[in-house]
């Protein structure tokens, strides 16, 4: 054998162990084609369980069962700053389950809040039952509808909404358009508040484009930039953001997001276009 083959059958061999580790490392739990997608649950070895749609897809959600102190995602640590900006909130509304990351901690540390969750797919509230101990009660329910159409039908307007819906990829454009946020805005009281995830700019061609369609409808808005990953939260001015972190006890510190990356947005890009329903890209 030669040292060239040798070298390159030592190579494959190391390629190989280091995906056999990675794979005994996580095992799956749950695997199910969803009208959308497929859904897969997996668990590694310090018991973190993974929502993706697809065998490589992107993590979605992760989640320690009974432990909804623990947010494992940095994006998902830096939304509740729009709690800063709700003054007593009642009523909150979450687009897009996942794993119940969101839902989970506000209904922990915010007792007095009602919770309604959406999500279009049946398969994803079904996993985020079976596995990752989300739980209906008194104050927190679960629809399976369109996000966007549930907003629209809306009668009672929400404090905070937290847009967190995904596909195997990036937002539904119905989730971005100027029609769609508009119908938010209805949704959302006198005093409230909405906080939109979205990808930065380096893994989203529409990012500008997404910016600017909230600034056409809201009359601010601003932008937390997650550290490390490619997540920007949009939102109004935060305030009390680490108070809370104080007075809920959690592992986190909620301003420290603010204070790394929280920038107004009130120039209006003038190249970027607004997004409209009518220019939907053909699927």
């Amino acid at each position: 054998m030669t040292r060239g083959k040798l070298f390159a059958l030592v190579a494959f061999a190391a390629v190989l162990a280091a995906w056999c580790v990675a794979s005994a490392a996580e095992k799956t739990l749950y695997r199910k084609a969803s009208p959308y997608t497929t859904v897969v649950v997996t668990e590694d070895d310090q018991g973190l369980r993974t929502l993706r749609f697809g065998e490589d897809d992107g993590r979605q959600s992760v989640v320690k069962v009974g432990d909804p102190d623990h947010v494992e995602l940095q994006y998902a640590r830096a939304m509740p700053a729009a709690l800063a900006l709700a003054d007593e909130p009642k009523r909150a509304l979450v687009v897009g389950l996942g794993g119940g990351t969101i839902p989970g901690l506000l209904h922990k540390h915010f007792p007095q809040l009602a919770i309604d969750v959406v999500d279009i797919d049946p398969v994803v509230v079904e996993a985020a039952k079976t596995f990752f101990g989300f739980r209906e009660d008194a104050s927190m329910h679960v629809y399976v509808d369109d996000g966007r159409k549930f907003i629209e039908k809306c009668k009672q307007p929400y404090d905070i909404i937290f847009l967190d819906a995904y596909g195997a990829s990036s937002i539904p454009y119905a989730l971005a358009t100027k029609e769609f946020l508009q119908a938010v805005r209805r949704a959302t009281g006198p005093k409230g508040v909405v906080a939109g995830n979205i990808w930065s700019a380096g893994n989203n061609p529409l990012h500008d484009a997404m910016v600017r369609t909230y600034q056409e409808v809201f009359d601010e808005l601003y932008v937390i930039k997650v550290t490390g990953v490619g997540n920007e939260i949009l939102l109004a001015l935060p305030r009390r953001a680490s108070r809370i972190s104080e007075e809920k006890g959690l592992r986190f510190d909620i301003g420290e997001y603010v204070r790394q990356g929280f920038q107004p947005l009130d120039t209006k890009d003038p190249i970027a276009r607004v997004l409209l329903d009518k220019d939907k890209p053909q699927e």
